[in-house]
């Protein structure tokens, strides 16, 4: 049975398969191994449906159409069985993320030369908190996915586990290692005992002593942080001259989070926002929030509050620039205020990870590395927080975006050669 490891990420993804013997991921977009994950349908081309960066540069460039960004997020939550427009269509979130694996199925497969027919699944710890009927039927609903999409055999395993299979390729010692992987959307932990002379054992159960996981990743650090930094240019915090009243919070809330920005963008609420610039007490922060839902800009603002979260892990400050709402628009962050934002979630990972060296039944001292991985564990308040969890412990670092995926690829070759 030919396999792959397949890494479904809610901001990238990457697919992986044994070729000549050895595990390769797979060029995913031109010749690169990581694919944005976010889909674009043309409407200006009937039927164009691009992927990754093309698809978020048609959006840029203002090609008329739709992009679907963040999609794993829906999984686990009531989105899931919701539909969203397209080109006057209603089409179910499913049938996006169908969309989407079909593609980086036929792209292993170009790669490979031969079709695939069984798939090692990363999954999160948990897509849901504390909340097991939900979890489970997030990943029936993936299972579902990757067998209409032609995988005949399907197994999962945990994105932080496969990680550590990933590190275990280059350790020199036998060690307890926490693997903490902080993505997109989800964040995820692991303690397992790796070592040279355990990398060909057939069952590695034993070596993996607790997982634990939140439904905390990158995604929600920008939602925090647009709507502390840039909705408030947009009229967050304003009130209206009738009683006083605040602006609607909701309008901001899902303007700033990627999974409901393309909710945003109704008739219903371009009325409402015309109805309150009318009565509004700053009426030009209130008239660029009518702007970016006339003109469907949320996923731009989205882009560069991501984009100047991540300028802040190497600067004290940076300006996040919005001419595209209005000529010369920007506003300043400090990575200090962007920590002070975050601080709860930050302070929440750290209890996770210790929740997780403790249900090993092992103290901090017990552990002699982290092993960081995925893209929001390049947050220095991040590292801090969960290094926190084991002060004394060696940092260790691979690939931040690939890690998993490499991983997953492994245990489709151990499983499947």
């Amino acid at each position: 049975m030919i396999a792959c490891g397949l890494d479904f990420g809610t901001s990238n993804s990457a697919i992986g398969v044994l070729r000549d013997g050895v595990a390769a991921l797979a060029p995913v977009e031109g010749d690169r191994t990581l694919i944005p994950s976010a889909v674009f349908f043309d409407y200006e081309t009937k039927d164009s449906i691009l992927f990754g960066a093309e698809a978020i540069d048609n959006y840029i460039a203002q090609v008329d159409g739709r992009l679907m960004r963040s999609l794993k997020s829906v999984l686990g939550s009531s989105l899931i069985d919701e539909t969203t427009a397209l080109a006057g269509r209603k089409v179910p979130f499913i049938e996006i993320i169908e969309i989407f694996a079909r593609h980086l199925k036929t792209k292993a497969e170009t790669f490979l030369g031969q079709p695939i027919d069984a798939v090692v699944h990363g999954r999160p710890v948990r897509f849901v908190d504390d909340d097991d009927a939900a979890d489970a039927k997030a990943q029936d609903t993936l299972e579902g996915i990757a067998r209409r999409v032609g995988f005949r055999d399907v197994t999962f395993v945990y994105e932080p586990i496969a990680a550590a299979y990933h590190y275990e390729e280059t350790a020199t010692r036998e060690e307890i290692v926490l693997i903490a992987d902080i993505g997109g959307g989800t964040s995820d932990f692991t303690v397992i005992r790796i070592g040279a002379d355990r990398r060909s054992r057939p069952d590695r159960v034993d070596d993996i002593l607790a997982n634990a996981g939140a439904h905390i990743g990158g995604t929600d650090f920008d939602s925090l942080f647009s709507l502390n930094a840039v909705m408030p240019m947009l009229g967050l915090g304003t009130h209206l001259i009738q009683k006083n009243l605040p602006m609607p919070m909701s309008l901001y809330v899902a303007l700033s989070t990627w999974a409901t920005i393309n909710f945003s963008y109704t008739p219903r609420n371009e009325r409402q926002v015309v109805e309150l610039l009318a009565g509004a007490r700053e009426p030009r922060k209130v008239g660029r929030l009518l702007s970016v839902i006339q003109h469907r800009l949320g996923h731009r603002i989205a882009m560069a509050v991501e984009q100047g979260k991540v300028a802040l892990s190497d600067s004290d400050g940076i300006d996040i620039g919005l001419a595209f709402i209005e000529g010369g628009l920007h506003t300043t962050a400090k990575r200090a205020r962007f920590e002070g934002v975050i601080r709860d979630n930050t302070e929440r990972l750290r209890r996770t990870a210790s929740a997780c060296i403790a249900a090993a039944g092992l103290n901090a001292r017990d552990i002699q590395t982290i092993f960081f991985t995925g893209g929001s564990s390049l947050i220095p308040a991040v590292r801090a927080a969960i290094a926190g969890a084991a002060p004394d412990a060696r940092v260790a670092t691979g690939s931040n975006f690939l890690s998993v995926a490499s991983g997953l690829t492994l245990e489709a070759a151990r499983r499947f050669a």
